[in-house]
């Protein structure tokens, strides 16, 4: 028995954690610990860096004729233009509207000026000879002229001008 007390006499000889700590390790305090060191290392790990997609390539505002205006019709992954009153939209965030298949796909390379005015989309609204004279608008009715400001106010509003219609062989000069 000697043996025992001896022991029981040395196990209580030693320093026993005070009651302070004997509270904060408890399990619930392991586990608040070990979120906030996963918190800390969110927070602190290295980031993986922004890519910032490439920009669109520039517009630049040229002077077409009505033979070089043709091809931006939407086809063979070309932009879609169209020109009013001489001036030159880039429609092609419109593309299910202007571009091949869409309801205003006559329109499309091509000045839509008298169609817009007059609310046809019919071919006989577009100008034939590409070579000629520009379409003056002459004969529209004070209402179809109406209509017309009307639409371009709508391009001006969600387009971008890139450009000037003029007729072949005026080109150079302003």
């Amino acid at each position: 028995m000697d043996y025992v007390e001896n022991r029981m006499a040395q196990e209580a000889a030693k320093p026993s954690p005070s009651p302070e700590v004997q509270t904060i390790a408890t399990p619930i305090n392991f586990i608040l610990l070990s979120l906030f060191l996963l918190i800390l290392y969110y927070q602190i790990r290295p980031k993986p860096k922004v890519v910032l997609p490439a920009a669109p390539p520039p517009v630049v505002f040229k002077t077409f004729t009505p033979p070089t205006l043709l091809p931006y019709n939407g086809e063979n992954n070309m932009p879609v233009y169209l020109a009013v009153r001489g001036r030159v939209f880039d429609v092609t965030s419109g593309r299910n509207f202007y571009g091949p298949g869409g309801p205003y796909a006559n329109f499309a390379g091509r000045d839509a000026s008298r169609g817009l005015a007059c609310g046809s989309f019919d071919e006989e609204m577009l100008t034939k000879d590409l070579q000629g004279p520009l379409d003056k608008l002459e004969g529209l009715k004070p209402d179809e002229l109406d209509a017309l400001r009307g639409w371009e106010e709508r391009f001006e509003e969600k387009y971008l001008v890139v450009g000037k219609l003029v007729a072949v062989g005026d080109e150079g000069k302003e």
